[in-house]
């Protein structure tokens, strides 16, 4: 493991092997949440079940404890218009309500971070919407990044991604600019951060080891968003509800390695003409 480019992690091929270990802890914990959200559930019974999933799996929550102030929860359950950091606790999911769930784990020292976001019960077709182009957005992303490419080449894909796409209403999709992803590995954030938009061929170089979260933020109205009392979570300005998807990815001389993907992201990058770079 080396230090390159203002703190920039690059981790060996063994390395990279531990955080699909971390990744797939990760993913598994997601598809159990995801099963398990439904009309009357509460965010904290959700946080519930994902500590256990993950100590049942040998990992530690990365999100517990982390920040100041300290963040009391294994997961951060944002609902409606609450984008990212959202605390679990007593809310009770209703019907048509959309929930994003963020979930960390650590293995062996290691990280893995990823994001869904999960209808409950039926939606309407704007929300559905929402979650096409936001999910959309971060493949997108994946699937322009090449090695001895640049950070904001990934930027660049997932902004071109959401502008392309026709809102429900006839204006714009807000692309969240305040929060970014992040490099992962022996700590959850790290440089460099991964802006959901901008110019593409700039940052650090995209190279073997060096592994990243990538993870739009995509609302139905406007950008700008606040800090709720709670001091973690995030809410739009406008009211609009929001989405969030986010996967932990590496570049492999074969191609791309979704990290926090049960199948590495084979399937869905077969899809977008992306050569597989995993090991599984």
């Amino acid at each position: 493991m080396g230090l390159l480019d203002r703190g920039v992690e690059i981790k060996t091929p063994e390395q990279i092997e531990k955080m699909r270990v971390a990744g797939l802890l990760v993913g598994q914990t997601l598809e159990v949440l995801r099963a398990a959200v439904r009309p009357g559930i509460s965010t904290g019974e959700l946080d519930a079940i994902a500590e256990q999933s993950i100590r049942d799996g040998g990992g530690i929550p990365s999100f517990l404890g982390y920040g100041h102030p300290p963040f009391p929860a294994t997961i951060c359950a944002s609902v409606n218009d609450e984008v990212v950091h959202g605390i679990p606790g007593e809310r009770v999911l209703a019907e048509g309500d959309l929930i994003s769930i963020d979930c960390g784990a650590i293995v062996d020292g290691w990280h893995g971070d990823a994001a869904i976001t999960v209808p409950v019960g039926e939606v309407g077709e704007d929300l559905v919407a929402l979650m096409r182009v936001t999910e959309g957005a971060m493949w997108a992303g994946f699937a322009a990044a090449r090695l001895g490419g640049r950070v904001t080449d990934i930027s660049h894909a997932v902004e071109s991604y959401v502008r392309r796409q026709p809102h429900p209403s006839g204006g714009s999709y807000g692309i969240l600019e305040d929060y970014t992803g992040h490099g992962i590995g022996t700590a959850m954030h790290q440089p460099p951060n991964v802006p959901n938009h901008g110019r593409p061929g700039r940052g650090p170089k995209l190279q073997r080891g060096l592994a990243l979260a990538v993870e739009p933020m995509v609302t139905l109205g406007g950008h700008d968003t606040l800090v709720a009392e709670d001091d973690w979570t995030i809410v739009t300005t406008d009211g609009s509800w929001a989405a969030h998807f986010e996967h932990t990815f590496t570049l492999m001389p074969e191609g791309a390695w979704i990290l926090t993907a049960l199948d590495g992201g084979r399937a869905r990058l077969a899809e977008l003409g992306v050569p597989y770079g995993g090991l599984d």
